[in-house]
């Protein structure tokens, strides 16, 4: 018998790990994970903002915990999900999203800060990915993996905006996604990818106080910036059953920049 729509979103008896997960965009896409029925792992490098966070998530009726991590650390990597594995059984969801940027002229950039970009933002993916996949996900024939890209892994920026090293770590992302969605789909594992513009947040402060809040957001054709709102629908699509036939995909959520920029 069909689903309804309630029943194609609901995550009871799902089990969700977040990457990146005590504040900005990946506290919120716990949140609505967590919303939706789904117990929360959330990870990040501080405990002292990963408590803050449990509590938030917690205070909401969402059953949260936490394990502190650098998602940079192949060591780091492995304990933090075999703890999940040990804590909360199978994991359902993966969603990648811890990740660093740095500004640079591209003749100018250091190398250690462009490996630092790249072992955050691609490697502790894959990492991550292969370590649940083979103790979680395949075995089961099911899972779901979202990862975090950007608009800047789209194109390139107003010269401004010296990422060079972000911006190729999120171009390599989309097309991890692309791939890993053809690998693992013979395992029932969905992989896709969320593209953000412009979010206030702590990794993006520098740039929104240098270029301008309002002058991003005239950018955009909605006239606005990303809220704390507005991962949540996407997230839980592509974390639940309504987004069952979407694997490979990713989606620009940015308020129309890139259709302008033409990304």
């Amino acid at each position: 018998m069909t689903r309804t729509v309630q029943q194609l979103f609901d995550l009871k008896g799902k089990t969700a790990l977040v990457t990146g997960g005590s504040r900005g965009l990946g506290l919120q896409m716990a949140h609505a994970l967590g919303e939706a029925g789904a117990r929360i792992m959330l990870s990040s490098r501080k405990a002292a903002d990963l408590e803050e966070a449990v509590a938030d998530l917690q205070a909401a009726g969402i059953d949260a915990r936490w394990i502190a991590a650098d998602a940079a650390q192949e060591a780091d990597i492995h304990r933090l999900a075999d703890e999940t594995l040990e804590r909360m059984g199978d994991v359902d969801i993966l969603v990648n999203n811890a990740g660093a940027a740095w500004g640079a002229p591209a003749e100018d950039h250091p190398l250690d800060a462009w490996d630092k970009v790249m072992n955050l933002n691609v490697r502790g993916y894959f990492l991550l990915s292969q370590r649940l996949a083979k103790k979680s996900m395949i075995g089961r024939k099911q899972g779901r993996i979202i990862n975090i890209a950007s608009i800047a892994g789209l194109g390139g920026n107003p010269p401004d905006m010296q990422t060079i090293a972000y911006n190729t770590s999120k171009g390599a992302v989309i097309n991890f996604t692309r791939a890993l969605a053809c690998e693992w789909g013979r395992y029932g594992i969905n992989v896709n990818a969320i593209c953000p513009g412009f979010f206030p947040s702590k990794m993006t402060r520098g740039t929104l106080d240098r270029l301008g809040e309002d002058k991003l957001a005239e950018n955009a054709p909605l006239r606005r910036l990303g809220d704390d709102e507005d991962l949540k629908g996407i997230t839980l699509l592509y974390a639940s059953d309504a987004g069952k036939h979407i694997t490979g995909q990713w989606l620009a959520v940015d308020g129309g920049v890139s259709v302008v920029t033409g990304g």
